[in-house]
């Protein structure tokens, strides 16, 4: 053998630090993970203890206000009118003794109030009802009612027939949006009875309307019309204005 044999070259090493050539059958490094360093971590754990904190004070300061306040009851402001007793203030001035129909605590008058008619020209009895089921009805009384007048307080409903309560008959308009009216004239007086509750209510009430009507004293044969100036609403029992 030839001492110039035919050799082949050494493979140039991997440069130092570097990854190891495709193919070379060398594992490849595992990704180097970040470290949190101690400092860090006590900071970032304070940051989320110092908003849990936070909202604690926030709740520990407005639960006590949201406690201290509740939401209002669905009954409301019930105001203690006696209708009854405005109506024998409101005789002295209308002429007559206006309807003050006794309905125990199923209809809750809200107001009574004897209005002098200074803008229309009719003087008026004026009582509001919140019925059983949260219903409106509103009784207006009057002996000088006129047709402009009666359009006006029915919201120019009309006459779609009658029923009966009380033992007498009503008028009944309606003005086919919810809301209708009983109209009876009797004893010398128009009363009208207007709002959005069902009819069998309008009825109960109109029923004791009439009620009170008959058991009121005769009007006088020429009532004086009552000067302007002289209306007045209670606002509590034995108060008027």
């Amino acid at each position: 053998m030839s001492e110039l044999q035919d050799t082949s070259p050494a493979a140039p090493a991997p440069p130092s630090g570097g990854a190891a050539p495709e193919g070379s059958g060398a594992a490849p490094q595992a990704p180097v993970k970040p470290v949190l360093r101690a400092a860090a971590a006590k900071r970032a754990n304070a940051s989320v203890i110092g908003m849990i904190v936070a909202l604690a004070v926030s709740i520990a300061v407005f639960l006590p206000v949201v406690l201290l306040n509740p939401a209002p009851k669905t009954g409301g402001y019930r105001p203690d009118i006696n209708v009854g007793a405005v109506a024998q203030h409101a005789a002295d001035v209308a002429g007559f003794t206006p309807a003050a129909p006794e309905t125990g605590d199923t209809f809750r008058p809200n107001y009574a109030r004897w209005e002098s008619g200074s803008g229309s020209g009719v003087p008026t009895w004026e009582v509001g009802y919140l019925t059983p089921r949260e219903s409106f009805i509103g009784l207006v009384q009057t002996r000088q009612s006129n047709p402009t007048w009666l359009l006006q307080q029915t919201k120019n409903a009309a006459v779609t027939g009658t029923r009966t309560a009380g033992g007498l008959e009503w008028e009944l308009r309606d003005t086919g949006k919810g809301e209708k009216s009983m109209v009876l004239v009797h004893g010398g007086s128009t009363v009208i009875l207007t709002g959005t509750a069902q009819l069998d209510e309008f009825t109960v009430l109109a029923a004791a309307v009439v009620k009170s009507l008959d058991a009121a004293p005769a009007p006088a044969a020429s009532p004086g019309k009552p000067a302007a100036g002289n209306s007045f609403t209670l606002h509590r029992p034995g108060t008027v204005k």
